[in-house]
């Protein structure tokens, strides 16, 4: 792993620009992605089987995933793994269940009724990745904060496979997806954003993909909504002396195995354990089944940093904003008012990131690439609209008057002011 030094802000801002070279889209996908779209919207089904046979090399004549393969997935799924999902589902609804908002109501002067409303989408579509990036896990994360939120209608694509990972079908059952097709890549999400023959149009278009559907989700927003850009996956530890330098290499080794462009960071005052922590990852790596890609994301994208204190290393992370945040210190908890940017924060030599991953009930699906200074993971308020509403009675509307028309006039809308003065008690 490479060291760096130099300020903080200049290592945040070093870091922040070889994150997005790592993200960069290539103009080549772009256009790619973009010619896929229009021939989706005008040829709708028979473009989608068009580029099945292309790009998964099957020939579909259904696109919808059958009860029949439904109920196999059931019968083939490994029973742990069944359980697994069952405990995970279990606390995911039990921690998104917190999200639910309410709508508001107060009257604030005679005659004045203001509010908001709360209401779910009405249908969403949750993209799942096939083959080696099949994630059951993910398929609960973003299908259940939608159930939560009251969505009436959730579809799921996935590529068309000989044979799908039965754990994604049955997740997919379990947090109550409502059909399933398959299709995948930049076309499917055409698919889900203009709808055809088959595919009903979505409201809104969630789950993670290659750079085709992450590009793919980018075009298509404005049309539908979505949930976000997501760059490779990050994380940062800040960990001092305290910090257990096994279980730190294993940490930053599990984000590393998820792709070559995978960024793991450690922070630290102790120039004796980024040593050790060093040692420990060449060690532990030469045992990783996925060494091929969690090699050179560690040896290209990987990053110590030395700071002076614990100030200076929670003021780096900070402005690094990472996607995941371990905190491995000694009462991590007391220090997690310090923490501003951030997806998701892991406190203590214990809580590894993959507890997130999997089983603790928070959202994995998190901003990357310094997003977390603005927005969040993925939850049931993504799966609402706020909707205003206000009632002024006549009197009030009167009362209300001049504050209303003089702003009307002072930029110049007159017809603005007009609506309101046809109201008066002497029109």
């Amino acid at each position: 792993m490479k060291r760096l030094t130099g300020t903080n802000k200049e290592i945040s801002e070093l870091l922040y620009q070889e994150q997005l070279e790592l993200s960069k889209e290539n103009r080549d996908v772009e256009s790619t992605v973009q010619a896929i779209i229009e021939d989706v919207k005008k040829r709708g089904d028979e473009a989608l089987r068009d580029y099945s046979a292309k790009f998964d090399k099957v020939d579909l004549t259904d696109f919808e995933v059958g009860q029949d393969l439904i109920d196999q997935a059931f019968k083939e799924i490994d029973p742990e793994v069944y359980q697994a999902l069952v405990n995970a589902k279990e606390n995911i609804e039990s921690y998104h269940k917190h999200q639910l908002e309410a709508g508001f109501e107060d009257q604030p002067s005679e005659g004045v009724i203001r509010g908001q409303l709360i209401r779910p989408i009405n249908r969403v579509g949750v993209y799942v990745p096939g083959g080696t990036a099949a994630y059951p896990s993910s398929v609960l994360m973003n299908v259940i904060p939608a159930k939560i939120a009251g969505v009436k209608e959730i579809i799921m694509i996935t590529p068309p496979q000989e044979h799908f990972v039965p754990a994604i079908l049955v997740a997919a059952k379990l947090a109550g997806v409502d059909s399933i097709y398959q299709v995948g890549g930049a076309q499917g999400v055409a698919a889900l954003a203009f709808g055809t023959e088959t595919i009903p149009k979505v409201d809104k278009i969630t789950g993670p993909g290659n750079i085709f559907v992450a590009t793919a989700k980018k075009q298509v927003y404005g049309i539908v909504g979505i949930d976000m850009i997501a760059g490779p996956s990050e994380i940062g530890v800040i960990a001092d002396s305290s910090a257990n330098p096994t279980y730190v290499a294993a940490d930053l080794l599990s984000q590393a195995e998820h792709d070559t462009r995978a960024r793991a960071i450690l922070v630290t005052d102790s120039e004796a354990l980024a040593d050790a922590v060093e040692s420990e990852i060449e060690r532990q790596l030469k045992l990783l089944p996925r060494e091929a890609i969690a090699r050179p994301s560690v040896e290209n994208n990987g990053r110590i940093i030395i700071a002076n204190d614990t100030d200076a290393m929670f003021e780096l992370m900070n402005l690094v904003a990472p996607e995941h945040l371990e905190i491995a210190m000694d009462n991590a908890y007391d220090y997690l008012e310090k923490v501003e940017n951030a997806g998701s924060v892991f406190l203590g030599h214990f809580t590894s990131e993959p507890i997130g991953d999997y089983y603790a009930g928070a959202n994995h699906v998190l901003p990357t690439t310094a997003t977390s200074r603005f927005s969040s993971a993925l939850g049931v308020h993504d799966f609402v609209k706020r909707i205003q509403y206000t009632q002024y009675d006549k009197a009030a509307v009167n009362k209300a008057q001049h504050d209303i028309t003089t702003l009307a006039y002072a930029e110049g809308l007159q017809a603005h002011a007009k609506a309101i003065e046809v109201r008066n008690d002497n029109n």
